[in-house]
This record gives structure tokens, C-alpha cells and sequence, in this order.
């Protein structure tokens, strides 16, 4: 007999959801094929069989939280499977089976554990909410693997719409006295109750504890976007040609924050109880928003990234974070995060402190607003950007210098050649 156990779940999380399984008592498992999905903070993740065998036993059901190194299951690796064997009447004859009964049509739809391992979980999840068969979807991730964007489009084109009704002609005419019929009656007001994700409480536990531990302040300037934004239209299609990814404005703002950080150490910093750490490397974190909650993966030595690796790296990250295949290593850490509301459309905002972080960058929505420049009204792109900092070890004048010299960065990029 093999214990399935909760596997060492990274960084930080001792905890974890289960999510579905994948195997049920009784069924033949492989060694490495995936029997139990967990759900986590910050990724869901498949637990393997670590021997083939059957699955004996299942300790922990769906929904169930489990810590690491708890049971959920057992695999008897002999591979015998003690069923009941139905006997007849006289002698102990095996009788015949009767036919099985019929399977309603969400049921048959239902993926089954073969189909289930090529798919990621928010790609399963999303196809049993909609009872459809992952068998029939194409998919587009790596190795064939369906992902949530394959789901979805199979749900929007993959079945054929039927024919539209015929239509009633009206009757030739109405009685003038005819009264008009009764309004229909409202509908039931609905409340509707969802149990929050891992991932879900643990950014609510997380947010109020920054607001309830940080002494959190936010400083704001805007920048003219005029040189960065020249500068992409001049080099955008060698660069494409050339990396074969698009150049985009958030390379910029990871190297002007690398820089300001430089010459602010206290903004790349955390405390441990009654000391201040200095982080003397830099991991940015690039918040992406997903489908079941705020991500963060991390540019590990972002320092040492050329733009077209940064701009590759935010691009794999999107797509991860999309398709539900994100990575404990890709979240784990950070030293400092940049979060962009812009791209969403938001003006302005406050950004809320990532713990243990102390320092956290917002970028918003480029827009046309008239400024004075050399005694000239003049309409210029612009963008507000915003520092949320930890007032306990950054001054408030090193984080309006920080921002300043972010902003200095931004509005003269030649600036980051210099700064290397």
C-alpha cells in the first residue's frame, strides 16, 4: 500500500483545497498519472500516483481542506481489485447482467480521467460547469494540452446553433376594444451563494493584513509618455522582426523601477520583526489579473533581462495565468511589484501593498490632456502613476524621489542606456 499525500506546496503555503478527483476506488492508476487536483492560494496543481496500482481508498473528498504532508489517499499496488461477484439464483451461477441503466446527457458528457489528464484544470473545471466533452475539444497549449481559451471557443462556435424558430404570422386583425394583457409578473429576486477559492481568501486575508500591519501611504505624479511612445513607433517593427515579440511600454517601467531603486534600496526592502532587509537583487513582480483571481509572478533578476526578454517573459505570464498553468516557481518571491490598471482603463488608483513587500508601482491609462511645456499649451500623452510604500522604513521623501526619478526615466528613456 502507497500513501498519496499532499506535496510540499512551495513558498509559503502549507495549504491547499481539494479540488476534484480524477480517479475514483477501484480504478487502475499509472505511475505519474495525475489521480487528485489540488487547489492553492496562488496555483491548482496535479498529485500523481508515485507507484501504478489501484486506488484503494480516497481519505479526503472534494472540498476538504488539507495541510502538506496529510493523507488523501491509498494506492494498493499489488493491483488486485476485491469487487462483489453477482451469483444466480441456484448453484452460484453468475446471472446475466441486466442492461445499464440509462445515463442522462450532462452525464455522458462528462470528461473522463484519460480525456482530463491533457487538459489544465481551470480547462476541466470550466468543461464540467458546462457539462461538455473535452474529447471533442482541439486543443491549442503545449503538446496538444487543452487550455481555457480552447473551452471557450469551443463553446462559442464548436456547436452548431439549431434552426431558428418559424415564424407565427398574426392574426389579420385585433379588436379595437381589445384590453392590453397584464404586465408579467416579476421575477424572484435570487440570491446566489459561491464558496470562495483558496486563491480568493487568501487575497482578502492578504489585503486586509497589508491595511492592518502596513503603514501604507501613496504618493502620485503623472509622466509625459511623448519619448517612450515615440521611440516604440520608430524601432516597433525591427524589434518584432528581431525577437519576435511586440515592444510594449511595461520593459520601460521595469527598468525605470530598477533604477529608482538603485538609488532608494528602502523601496526594495522588508521588515523581519526589529530589522530592515535590504534586497541587494532585484525580482519584480508583475501583477496579472486571471480568471480566478489576482496573480503575481515574479522577473526573477530582472536586472540582467534585456527589454525583449522582459516583454517575452510578461507575455508568457499572461498567457500562463490565462490558461491556468502558472507555476508555484513563477509566483514565488518578489522584491517588488508593478501593477497596471491602465490596461483595464482605470485613470487612477491606489495600489495596495503585496506583503512582505514594502513598495509597489501603479501604472494607468495613457491619455491626450493639454499641458504646459516651454510657455505653450500643448496636448501631450499622459499617465498618472502612483507609489504605495511602507511608511515604517520609507521616508516620504524617498518615495517622491522614487517616483520623480521613475518619472525622469520614463520622459527621457536615454537615460536607462546610461544606467546600464
Amino acid at each position: 500500500m502507497t500513501n498519496v499525500v499532499v506535496p510540499q506546496l512551495g513558498e509559503s503555503v502549507v495549504e491547499a483545497r481539494v479540488a476534484r478527483w480524477l480517479k475514483q476506488p477501484g480504478e487502475t492508476v499509472s505511475a505519474g498519472e495525475p489521480i487528485v487536483e489540488l487547489e492553492t492560494e496562488k496555483i491548482d496543481l496535479e498529485v500523481g500516483a508515485e507507484h501504478a496500482g489501484v486506488l484503494a481508498s480516497i481519505a479526503r473528498q472534494a472540498g476538504e481542506d488539507v495541510k502538506v504532508g496529510e493523507v488523501l489517499g491509498v494506492i494498493d499496488g499489488s493491483g488486485l481489485v476485491h469487487r462483489p461477484v453477482p451469483t444466480g439464483a441456484a448453484g452460484g451461477a453468475t446471472a446475466a447482467a441486466p442492461a445499464p441503466p440509462a445515463v442522462p446527457a450532462a452525464q455522458a458528457q462528462v470528461p473522463s480521467a484519460e480525456v482530463s489528464a491533457r487538459a489544465t484544470p481551470t480547462a476541466r473545471r470550466m468543461a464540467e460547469e458546462h457539462a461538455l466533452d473535452l474529447s471533442k475539444v482541439a486543443g491549442s497549449g503545449e503538446g496538444g494540452r487543452v487550455i481555457k481559451r480552447d473551452v471557450e471557443a469551443f463553446m462559442t462556435h464548436g456547436d452548431a446553433a439549431g434552426p431558428a424558430p418559424t415564424a407565427v404570422s398574426a392574426p389579420a386583425a385585433v379588436p379595437a376594444a381589445t384590453q392590453p394583457s397584464p404586465a408579467a409578473p416579476r421575477s424572484e429576486r435570487q440570491d446566489e451563494r459561491i464558496r470562495m477559492s483558496k486563491r480568493r481568501l487568501t487575497i482578502a486575508r492578504n489585503l486586509v493584513e497589508a491595511q492592518q500591519t502596513a503603514a501604507m501611504l501613496t504618493t502620485f505624479n503623472e509622466v509625459d509618455m511623448t519619448a517612450v511612445m515615440a521611440l516604440r513607433e520608430r524601432r516597433k517593427e525591427e524589434f518584432r522582426k528581431r525577437h519576435g515579440v511586440g515592444l510594449g511600454i511595461a520593459s520601460f517601467f521595469v527598468k525605470a523601477a530598477i533604477a529608482a531603486l538603485r538609488a532608494f534600496p528602502r523601496v526594495n526592502a522588508e521588515i523581519q520583526g526589529e530589522e530592515m532587509v535590504l534586497k541587494h537583487y532585484f525580482d519584480i513582480g508583475i501583477a496579472v489579473g486571471a480568471a480566478q483571481g489576482l496573480v503575481v509572478p515574479v522577473l526573477r533578476d530582472a536586472d540582467r533581462m534585456s527589454f525583449a526578454e522582459v516583454e517575452q517573459a510578461i507575455r508568457d505570464f499572461a498567457k500562463k495565468a490565462n490558461d491556468g498553468t502558472l507555476t508555484l516557481e513563477d509566483l514565488r518571491g518578489g522584491t517588488f511589484t508593478i501593477t497596471n490598471g491602465g490596461v483595464f482603463g482605470s485613470l487612477l488608483s491606489t495600489p495596495i501593498l503585496n506583503p512582505p513587500q514594502v513598495g509597489i508601482l501603479g501604472l494607468h491609462k495613457i491619455a491626450d490632456r493639454p499641458m504646459a511645456v516651454h510657455g505653450q499649451v500643448v496636448v501631450r500623452p499622459m499617465m498618472y502613476i502612483a507609489l504605495t510604500y511602507d511608511h515604517r522604513i520609507v521616508d516620504g521623501l524617498d518615495a517622491v524621489q522614487f517616483l520623480v526619478r521613475v518619472k525622469d526615466f520614463i520622459e527621457d528613456p536615454g537615460h536607462l542606456l546610461l544606467e546600464g
